[in-house]
């Protein structure tokens, strides 16, 4: 993810100049979510020292939804709604984010990785597949890395591993921009200190600063079957850098989802699901 101190300079600007047509393309479109399902459970879990929200759907093998930086489980809505037919669908608010707390310790991605693996236990769910977008897909890869035990699958989309491959441009991308403005709201809506929004970007861009960051040589002993996903117009994350990703990762799958961006499971939400079925339900 981006330095988001950074991406706030530019916000208001980039939804204010006068002249900018409206996107018409779906890629530069940020829908709303759909409606969450009723969960069959939810509540908060206490790991690591914060109380963090989840919820849990349908039934059959698991698959877990992680959601990137500033955002929260509702983002995974019509993903749940499909994928909850079939399987045991696990969504939950990383550290700090929607309704779940966070503490003074410094964000890192070894730190929500292992908050995650706290909510498995506490759910007494062994192993899982795991979806991931931007943040969650890489808080995925840091569990397939140290922890591959737990999963089956991974389906990482929109992650990186390394600060660089990080497109500069997103700071002046207008979509990301109102993805910043809307996940400032929803913060508010959501979170039991909803005064802190500043005081928990502070806290998380520190680690956005520097990770995610691990080698060619530590990439290639994932052993977890990984799918490593974009969308083809991703405003955040560089196009060579995911198929570096997809080309270090053995036997990972590469799978770039057509007229979408950092936000596909907003802009293309049958599409994306599919995308997921046909992986973690591959034989």
């Amino acid at each position: 993810m981006v330095r988001l101190w950074k991406v706030f300079a530019t916000v208001l600007m980039l939804l204010v100049v006068p002249g900018l047509a409206m996107a018409d393309e779906r890629w530069q479109t940020l829908p709303e979510p759909a409606p969450m399902p009723k969960p069959g459970q939810s509540g908060h879990a206490p790991v690591n020292g914060i109380e963090m929200y989840y919820a849990v759907f349908g039934s059959g093998d698991p698959v877990l939804l992680i959601h990137g930086g500033l955002s929260n489980a509702d983002v995974w809505a019509s993903q749940v709604a499909t994928l909850s037919k079939t399987h045991k669908v696990i969504v939950a608010d990383s550290r700090g984010h929607g309704r779940s707390t966070r503490t003074d310790e410094p964000f890192g991605y070894d730190l929500m990785a292992s908050d995650y693996l706290a909510l498995l236990d506490f759910l007494k769910i062994d192993k899982t597949a795991l979806v991931g977008w931007s943040d969650g897909g890489i808080i995925g890869i840091d569990i397939a890395l140290h922890h591959p035990e737990r999963l089956t699958r991974l389906f990482a989309q929109a992650a990186n591993v390394e600060t660089e491959g990080v497109d500069p441009g997103v700071l002046k991308n207008r979509t990301f921009a109102q993805y910043i403005v809307r996940a400032g709201g929803d913060y508010r809506r959501l979170s039991r200190t909803p005064d802190q929004y500043d005081a928990f970007v502070a806290q998380i861009s520190k680690m956005w600063e520097t990770q995610p960051h691990w080698t060619k040589e530590e990439l290639s002993r994932i052993t977890v079957p990984t799918a490593i996903v974009a969308g083809d117009h991703d405003e955040a994350i560089k196009r060579e850098h995911t198929d570096y990703m997809a080309s270090v990762i053995p036997g990972a799958k590469e799978i770039i989802l057509p007229d979408a961006s950092h936000f596909a499971m907003l802009q293309a939400p049958d599409e994306y699901s599919k995308a997921v079925l046909d992986f973690i339900d591959a034989k």
